[in-house]
């Protein structure tokens, strides 16, 4: 553990390697020999195509022009996701990612929301988000007069691409080769990688696990144990296609629940990704195959690929000397897009707790502490989805809505039904805000609300609610459409 960290080894490619490599070799305020082994016969899983908008501060630090960025992903502007059917079939809502309304300094904007909707002066809670109804009617841009909050649908094997150059131009050296055996030292730490049945060994004193579900180093060769969610989360499937798009992009990703779990659709400028999530004790792999196929309006550019997981995450997500990133490290099914802000999330801690110039047991505890309490929030606003759902007679969401939850959720939950108040916690990537958005969407109502918002008079509260929403038609009706402002980005790229 005391050995003076020179040499960091990052093991698999994709988005989670090279966004590994291109931070660390430009972002570690020291000299590292870094290099990166992966196969050109081995694929990505690659269903990563939507982020949330915490994509914008690596590419900010990567120094990415965003011009660029939409230019050589075939990148499209996200606003929020709608989720259809999964209250009760023919309903639908987004979780947008900006701010609704606004509140005060003890209370939310729903409360007083709450309070409107009681006097019959409210419209629906959407309506005060500008992010919301700019996605509704597919409109998009960015300006100093009214900056919305957005992320990006992009294509992430071009993505992972432009990383590369990032890495390879800073000096990232990449070998190609599949690793054959992981060797250890003798206190038990990786020492080094052999490539192609031995044909070259790898040495390194830090190691990166990216090496997808195999989890090569940080589970094979270490003995790395998993926290099994599937209770939680039974799906446990998952076909992804692409095809070809037939319409205008929309900014926002669509998440369409079905009998047994829900279909993505992603749309970029040239394609559109599309997957079905689902249990194979509730459906067939066949009949799941079949159900995609039949929901994709286009053409299909390649056949549907079937991927396998299993959902939870690793008890260590940084073991020994090696840190695991991206599929390595667990997985979250894709219905929030937090999958390359989890390989983000992890290269953002790891720059913060770099071993200068040895790893530290503390070190490592405090990297594991703050990585799994995001997770398990993340899990958590995921079975949110699941739990809170009127879909009665479907097998599969009669079992969701009638399983034990997370103790944590479960707390959440009574207390925004009992009292209207949820509080954002340290580690949870997702704000007040997009609780309150699912949980109405979902159903769940309060049947309180805070005293401050209890005491607004009708006028003065009826002319704050106005104001909002006069606020937010204005903005949305001076934005541009969506794909006309991919177009005029793009115009201004330099590749």
């Amino acid at each position: 553990m005391q050995k003076s960290i020179e040499k960091v080894v990052i093991a698999g490619g994709g988005t989670a390697g090279w966004m590994a490599a291109a931070a660390l070799s430009r972002l570690v305020a020291r000299p590292l020999s870094i290099t990166l082994i992966e196969s050109e016969d081995i694929g990505t899983v690659g269903v990563g195509e939507a982020t949330i908008p915490s994509i914008l501060t690596i590419n900010r630090m990567l120094q990415i022009p965003e011009p660029d960025f939409i230019k050589l992903t075939s990148g499209t502007f996200k606003l929020g996701i709608q989720f259809e059917n999964w209250r009760v079939s023919g309903e639908s809502y987004i979780h947008s990612f900006g701010e609704t309304g606004k509140g005060s300094w003890a209370a939310g904007f729903h409360h007083f929301w709450l309070r409107a909707r009681e006097l019959g002066i409210a419209g629906e809670y959407g309506d005060y988000c500008a992010e919301l109804k700019a996605a509704q009617e597919e409109k998009f841009a960015i300006s100093s007069q009214q900056r919305l909050n957005y992320a990006y649908h992009l294509d992430a094997t071009k993505y992972g691409r432009y990383l590369r150059g990032l890495a390879e131009s800073a000096g990232v050296t990449r070998v190609e080769g599949k690793i054959s055996s992981v060797n250890l030292s003798d206190d038990g730490d990786i020492a080094s990688l052999d490539i192609n049945d031995g044909d070259s060994t790898v040495e390194g004193d830090l190691f990166i696990d990216c090496t997808g579900f195999r989890a090569l180093l940080s589970g094979a060769a270490l003995n790395g144990t998993y926290d099994d969610w599937t209770h939680w989360l039974p799906a446990n499937r998952a076909w992804a296609v692409q095809s070809e798009l037939g319409e205008h992009p929309k900014p926002y990703t669509r998440a369409i629940a079905h009998k047994v779990g829900w279909q993505w659709r992603i749309p970029l400028q040239h394609r559109a990704g599309n997957g079905i999530v689902y249990s194979n004790e509730f459906m067939s792999d066949d009949d799941a195959r079949d159900t995609l196929v039949a929901n994709v309006p286009e053409k299909l550019i390649i056949e549907p690929r079937p991927i396998k997981f299993v959902t939870g995450q690793r008890r260590q997500y940084w073991n020994r000397n090696c840190v695991a990133l991206g599929l390595a490290s667990g997985f979250i099914e894709p219905l929030e897009s937090t999958s390359i802000h989890m390989i983000q999330n992890g290269i953002m801690w790891l720059l913060l707790m770099f071993p200068d110039p040895v790893i530290e047991k503390s070190t490592i505890k405090e990297y594991n502490l703050r990585i799994r309490s995001e997770a398990e929030y993340i899990r958590d606003f995921i079975v949110l989805h699941y739990a809170a759902n009127e879909r009665y007679g479907d097998p599969f969401w009669d079992h969701c809505r009638n399983m034990a939850l997370p103790d944590t959720l479960s707390h959440r939950m009574e207390l925004f039904k009992k009292t209207g108040r949820i509080f954002q916690a340290q580690d949870d990537i997702f704000t007040e805000n997009s609780w309150v958005q699912v949980m109405l969407g979902q159903g769940v109502t309060p049947t309180a609300f805070h005293n401050i918002a209890a005491g607004q008079g009708e006028p003065s509260l009826d002319k704050f609610m106005q104001g909002i929403r006069d606020n937010v038609e204005n903005t949305v009706a001076g934005l541009p459409r969506h794909a006309d402002y991919i177009k005029q980005l793009m115009a201004h790229a330099k590749v």
